[in-house]
């Protein structure tokens, strides 16, 4: 982001002029003034633009990285929590920057946190608060998880350890499978979101033209458990284009991509997560224009709206 100069004020001549080397003296300070004024005041007019900006300037491989800038530590959350079943919070360990925006992420049917516990450092470590939740029982349909998922957002804001690090403004949910289906359902009952990331979705659902939350939608070519055919893509297609959108679908994946370190898909939970819960435009180019690669079957998207 390039800082914004203001224009000088027009100095008003004095009526005396002063001698030659007086004036030297004088332009070269008022030189040095500018250069150090110029500098400091590039970074405060970035802060400025965008409050929410967390860490430094993004590259391809600083968020393709197994870690990012922060340095982040973990708590555990008890089962005994009123809706839904615990789990575990990922944080980065840095308050000088400010708060940060949040992020639920549920697990698929049957499973565990465990099953996706590689994210809550990988995403923590860009910048955010991670609550990975275990739900009220691992049978739990995606209307169920939704509910458990807007919970969980609710506990970290309110009643967690980590709460005066979070900026309740911004938060967002994920989730694998059952898990992907209550992100939408979540994203559907509370607008108020700035991001969701279903992964490898499944919801009996099919259409979602309420969404207004930005929504990335990542599914598996191969997936045999939710087909992108009938879960995935008619799931995107349902949001109206006039909500942010995205569609990415993973080259050979099955239904279980999610539960192993993925690079690809890690990368553009981040991009995606970085431009709507921060607002930091620094992450378009990463998202718009579609992104191709071998990894990628399939992008589409809306772009990310001016």
């Amino acid at each position: 982001m390039q800082p914004r100069m203001i224009p000088s004020r027009p100095v008003t001549p004095s009526p005396t002029r002063r001698p030659r080397a007086a004036r030297l003296v004088a332009a070269v300070g008022l030189a040095v003034s500018m250069a150090v004024g110029s500098v400091a005041f590039g970074t405060g007019a970035q802060a400025a633009d965008n409050p929410y900006e967390r860490g430094p300037a993004p590259t391809n491989a600083s968020i393709e990285a197994s870690r990012g800038p922060f340095a982040t530590a973990q708590t555990s959350v008890s089962s005994l929590v009123t809706g839904f079943g615990g789990g575990t919070i990922y944080y980065p360990t840095d308050t000088s920057q400010g708060t940060f925006g949040a992020i639920a992420i549920s697990p698929g049917f049957t499973a565990r946190w465990s099953s996706l516990s590689w994210l809550g450092p990988r995403l923590a470590s860009q910048g955010f608060v991670v609550i990975g939740i275990e739900t009220d029982s691992i049978y739990d349909q995606p209307d169920s998880r939704g509910r458990q998922l807007l919970a969980a957002l609710d506990y970290l804001v309110q009643s967690s350890s980590v709460r005066s690090r979070i900026d309740s403004s911004r938060l967002a949910v994920a989730g694998h499978s059952m898990g992907g289906g209550g992100t939408l359902e979540a994203a559907a009952s509370r607008p108020s979101l700035q991001a969701a990331i279903p992964l490898a979705p499944w919801n009996l659902t099919k259409s979602w033209s309420g969404v207004r939350v930005p929504t990335m939608i990542i599914g598996g070519e191969s997936d045999t458990v939710a087909p992108v055919a009938s879960h995935s893509e008619p799931f995107y297609n349902s949001i109206p284009a006039s909500s942010e959108k995205a569609y990415m679908e993973l080259n050979g994946a099955s239904h279980f991509f999610p539960q192993t370190s993925n690079t690809t898909m890690a990368k553009y939970m981040i991009s995606w997560m970085k431009r709507f819960i921060d607002n930091d435009t620094r992450y378009d180019q990463f998202l718009c224009p579609a992104p191709r690669s071998t990894a990628i079957q399939e992008y589409r998207d809306t772009c990310p709206h001016a």
